[in-house]
């Protein structure tokens, strides 16, 4: 899983900047995303890497290393 492909689809859903998006950042106090953003956010991951992630899964994401972790351990 790279985390570059990753960080790109965060900054294009969150508008963000690629400097901020580190595994470390945290989703809503770092990246701003609320609800909506996150729903985005997995619409889009789900679109590009071919997996499905369950809204409960979704809320789970706090850091943006959750999210490279989910998408390494569901990738088919």
């Amino acid at each position: 899983m790279e985390f570059e492909k990753v960080r790109d689809i965060i900054v294009e859903t969150l508008s963000c900047d690629a400097d901020k998006v580190l595994p470390e950042a945290r989703l809503a106090e770092d990246l701003e995303a609320d609800s909506l953003a996150a729903v985005e956010l997995a619409m889009a991951l789900e679109e590009a890497f071919g997996v499905t992630i369950p809204d409960e899964d979704v809320a789970k994401f706090a850091t943006v290393g959750d999210i490279v972790e989910y998408l390494k351990s569901h990738a088919n």
